[in-house]
């Protein structure tokens, strides 16, 4: 579930698809599994229980991730349709290529390892590599 909310606020942040205030992410029984809090360039990520798990900070084209004690943990960098996920160490870990409301994640050996399609409502859904949705 983490890894599927880091992939939510990618999209969001990376694909133009802004949001102020709180947006908050469900699993798919419609429980509430945490909220994302952004002012400025930095958004902060909380669970359930409204205890902050980590943070975003934006400069320009690139989102640094941090983990709750403030540790850098992840880099992401964006350049036109396609952001590229980094580890603490610099190392390409996958990539997001996105086209229209369809963004497509990416292994760091370029395979796809998935899809994210957001409807006209908002409503983000999840498909695995085959095209099956999760």
């Amino acid at each position: 579930m983490k890894k599927f909310l880091i992939v939510i606020l990618s999209i969001f942040v990376f694909t133009g698809m802004s949001f102020a205030g709180s947006v908050n992410s469900y699993d798919k029984y419609g429980s509430k599994t945490g909220s994302y809090r952004t002012s400025g360039n930095t958004t902060n990520s909380y669970n359930r229980y409204r205890q902050r798990t980590g943070s975003y900070k934006t400069n320009g084209n690139t989102t640094s991730k941090y983990d709750r004690y403030g540790s850098k943990v992840g880099t992401y960098k964006t350049n036109g349709n396609t952001t590229n996920k980094y580890n603490r160490y610099g190392q390409k870990v996958g990539s997001y290529k996105t086209n229209g409301s369809t963004t497509t994640s990416y292994d760091k050996y370029g395979r796809k390892t998935g899809t994210y399609k957001k409807d006209s409502s908002g409503k983000i859904t999840q498909y695995d590599r085959y095209g099956r949705k999760l």
